[in-house]
């Protein structure tokens, strides 16, 4: 039996914006073992279905998914990040607990 993980991808390091992190992510797990090539030293396996990801709007669109085809799957939920809102103002105000200089 074939096992899946469905969760939404964490958003990239190399910007700030939250683009491409909305979406749910099927994510099939690799059974096959891994070989390294001797001569280049990649990594390889015989299994593809380690390869696929499928993308779907929604979380109950990727739960459907996998109970159509019999997948195992496991949710896995992500914790948002609480923010704070400050102003840029807030950085030179008067009763600011720690000095600032330049």
């Amino acid at each position: 039996m074939t096992f899946a993980k469905i969760y939404r991808p964490a958003k990239t390091a190399m910007q700030s914006g939250r683009a491409k992190s909305n979406v749910w992510m099927l994510e099939f797990e690799s059974n096959a073992v891994r070989s390294s090539d001797p001569l280049m030293g990649w990594t390889s396996s015989s299994d593809t279905q380690g390869q696929v990801r499928l993308t779907f709007d929604t979380r109950d669109e990727a739960i459907a998914y996998a109970q159509k085809y019999n997948l195992a799957f496991q949710v896995i939920d992500r914790q948002e990040p609480k923010r704070i809102p400050r102003a840029y103002a807030d950085n030179f105000t008067f009763y600011r607990r720690e000095p600032w200089s330049h």
